[in-house]
């Protein structure tokens, strides 16, 4: 499909690359924007006419599109499994912990995935969240050629401990906080390496979890997760439902984003330009904006 790269340089995808901002469709955004500013952390930067961003250290991490009519997203279709909120420290993660307690929210799982450590709940749409913290690269460990993940149990208390038996001081999250990665229902597995691995060019680098890939740029353990866990061959959420519209890559540069809208139109996708970049949606009808 991709026979006329010739050069690693122009089909992968440039190391420098990230994810940006996750915008979502939410119907209550009362609540919604209420739940990332207190159980999150997050802070309200803007809210203009039916949407409202919310980030930390001023960059946009999440932006949320009202609709008061949207439908809910159906069990069994693509979209959404989570977003992933990377904090810098395992002390940050802690705050995080304990912030989501005295908020009282709940959580849904805690995870030791070898690369990092990770915390899960839901937001009140549904929208699962993950919170976690990298360990270093130098940890780092690979198996069969590949970077060595699982699904661990995590020690909360010892997670905790970092805090030194302090409170929350309701501060928000800290300034140097993204989005690390997002990962994805997707309806196949083969059609949606096609697209980011193929098409927009991140490299594969976890095959060994069933049902789930896991790619990315510069040698990370993964900027997008894709998988068949709501089923193979599962069809999108009705237009318009509520969940996710877009995630964001930044890529560096105008001179990538060409390479990328390149290798999209020569896989066969179509590419939208739009003010902020270029949007692209996968085989399972979840959108990317590419924006450089």
């Amino acid at each position: 499909m991709f026979k006329w790269m010739t050069t690693a340089a122009e089909s992968r995808i440039d190391p420098a690359t990230s994810v940006g901002a996750v915008r979502l469709t939410v119907a209550d955004v009362e609540g919604v924007q209420r739940f990332y500013e207190q159980a999150i952390g997050l802070e309200t930067l803007e809210r203009a006419g039916a949407s409202v961003s919310l980030g930390a250290g001023g960059e946009t991490l999440v932006e949320l599109e009202v609709d008061p009519e949207a439908p809910p997203r159906p069990p069994g279709t693509t979209g959404l499994f989570h977003l992933a909120i990377l904090v810098p420290s395992r002390l940050e993660l802690a705050r995080a912990l304990r912030r989501v307690i005295d908020a009282g929210g709940r959580f849904t799982g805690a995870s030791d995935h070898l690369v990092s450590e990770a915390l899960y709940l839901h937001d009140p749409e549904g929208n699962e969240i993950e919170i976690y913290r990298d360990r270093a690269r130098e940890e780092w460990r690979r198996r069969d050629g590949e970077l060595a993940m699982a699904t661990l149990p995590l020690d909360l208390d010892s997670l905790l401990a970092e805090l030194g038996g302090a409170a929350s001081d309701g501060t928000p999250l800290a300034p140097d906080t993204r989005i690390g990665h997002v990962h994805l229902n997707v309806s196949d597995l083969h059609a949606a390496e096609d697209f980011y691995s193929g098409a927009l060019g991140l490299d594969v680098t976890v095959r060994g979890y069933p049902g789930a890939l896991f790619v990315a740029a510069g040698g990370y353990h993964h900027h997008v997760g894709l998988n068949t866990w709501a089923g193979e061959g599962a069809p999108p959420p009705p237009p318009g439902a509520r969940g996710l519209r877009w995630f964001e890559l930044l890529v560096p540069g105008a001179a990538e984003l060409a390479r990328v809208e390149r290798r999209l139109q020569a896989g066969g996708f179509d590419v939208e330009h739009r003010e902020r970049g270029l949007l692209a949606t996968d085989p399972s009808a979840n959108r990317v904006l590419i924006s450089g």
